[in-house]
């Protein structure tokens, strides 16, 4: 297992936001964290990447404490895509390129811009290095969130909800590059979500969040009437089209 969190929990204050959260991902999957608002999901993103401190349990990324790997190292594990992308006075090759800073020791190597046309490349944003951040539609933006992370070579891809604000198409595009990076370059990538027939398309695994634990966790069948109005509080019912599995909700 490439990531194993076992009982994991956090509180913002006296508040409970997590509660003994455990699971394992293994290399090339896609998983996706689902769940009302204020369940929990992105706060278990930020625990994971260390932007927040679990006040109990342990998180192994490749058999390493987390707490033991400083920034850096961390960096080189873990690529993070933030729920909000924004552009700036930045060439898309520039803002890419960032990414490979726990790489940098005292300049931008030869390898580090092999690996940053590589990965624009792989995007489909050869044609747009160099453009400016703040030009870009959303889309695009987010596809170049997502290639700084490449770019530092992660073992796990955590994405904060990385088709929030896109149109179908493009949502379409990024869980398909998503999905395809995860294959290709065995990564394993965690997806926060709230599309249920989005993660369904794309997603290998789902770990479904109420009040802070987790409620179901598996493969697809677990993405049943009984789990959705459990979650969500929503009748619902699944027709299967050209063997997807579509999730449609009841009045």
């Amino acid at each position: 297992m490439i990531l194993s969190v076992d009982g994991v929990e956090f509180a913002y204050k006296s508040r409970q936001i997590l509660n003994n959260i455990k699971f394992e991902v293994k290399r090339g999957e896609v998983v996706s964290i689902l769940g009302v608002n204020g369940a929990g999901k992105s706060t278990l993103l930020k625990c994971i990447n260390k932007i927040l401190k679990p006040k109990r349990g342990t998180i192994l990324i490749d058999n390493f404490d987390i707490n033991n790997l400083d920034g850096y190292e961390l960096a080189k594990k873990v690529g993070y895509v933030p729920q909000k992308a924004e552009g700036n006075y930045m060439t898309v090759f520039d803002a890419v390129l960032l990414g490979r800073k726990p790489h940098i020791k005292w300049e931008v190597s030869d390898r580090d811009i092999e690996i940053t046309h590589k990965v624009l490349k792989l995007l489909n944003l050869g044609g747009y290095a160099l453009r400016y951040t703040n030009e870009l539609s959303g889309g695009e933006l987010q596809k170049v969130i997502i290639a700084r992370a490449l770019v530092q070579e992660p073992q796990i891809l955590l994405l904060d909800e990385p088709t929030n604000n896109l149109d179908l198409k493009n949502q379409l595009e990024v869980m398909r590059i998503i999905r395809n990076i995860s294959k290709s370059q065995n990564i394993a990538s965690i997806v926060v979500m709230h599309d249920l027939n989005l993660s369904l398309r794309y997603s290998d695994k789902f770990i479904m969040l109420r009040n802070g634990v987790i409620y179901a966790e598996g493969g697809k069948e677990v993405i049943n009437p009984e789990n959705i109005k459990a979650v969500y509080g929503v009748d619902a019912y699944i027709e299967n089209v050209r063997g997807i599995p579509i999730v449609i909700p009841i009045g």
